[in-house]
């Protein structure tokens, strides 16, 4: 029984993840991390209940997870409540560094933004899904969101294991599945309604982050 609920524990669900970041914003557009770590923990099971295709995103995604949630939880976790304050804290405390590789490498800007990226290829992935046809294949819409955001940000031979990794992706009906929400209709509504959120919090910590020139952190 116990095994049956960590398995469920384990399983992804769409709703679960709209429900997250319905409250990652506050009333002044700030970014609460612990949610926007909640709802990174439940895009991680989507990522793993594809196989190993995505295990080159999801095992960073997780270790990445770790040093906000170290963070969080640490001595100085009241300045990490949101966001916009781990910024303000690290920024006047010198614990960025905006030109050298390696350097402050456990920084939760330099941290946060690795899973930035991966957001905007996920949520440009999810939108193709959304309003894709049955004949649509997904190693395209996958390909084309990578090449639209992560890709850039990853050596070449990532890239060339990612391109192979897409190849081998589940089809459409699939992915419906895992989202495990019911019919494609229901799945569909879901995703038109957690995708505005997911791209608004995207948004937001893009400006956040090209006001104090994070956005290239090595």
């Amino acid at each position: 029984m116990a095994d049956s609920a960590a398995s469920q524990d384990q399983k992804f669900c769409l709703q679960e993840v709209l429900d997250t970041f319905k409250l990652c914003l506050s009333e002044k557009k700030e970014v609460y991390l612990q949610h926007y770590v909640d709802g990174w923990r439940g895009l991680v099971k989507l990522l793993n209940s594809l196989g190993n295709v995505f295990g080159f995103i999801s095992k960073d995604a997780v270790s990445k997870i770790q040093i906000l949630v170290n963070h969080l939880s640490g001595e100085n976790g009241s300045q990490y409540v949101t966001v916009q304050s781990m910024v303000k804290y690290e920024m006047d405390n010198g614990l960025v560094d905006l030109t050298k590789r390696g350097s402050h490498p456990e920084s939760g800007c330099r941290t946060l933004l690795r899973l930035h990226r991966a957001l905007r290829w996920l949520d440009l992935f999810l939108e193709r899904l959304r309003t894709s046809t049955e004949d649509d294949k997904t190693s395209v819409m996958c390909a084309e969101a990578y090449n639209q955001s992560l890709a850039r940000h990853h050596p070449w031979v990532v890239r060339t294991a990612a391109g192979v990794a897409f190849c081998v992706l589940p089809g459409r009906p699939a992915f419906f599945e895992v989202m495990n929400v019911g019919p494609p209709e229901n799945v569909v509504a879901i995703l038109g309604e957690a995708l505005p959120l997911i791209s608004e919090v995207y948004q937001v910590t893009e400006e956040l982050y090209a006001q104090n020139n994070l956005l290239d952190i090595p």
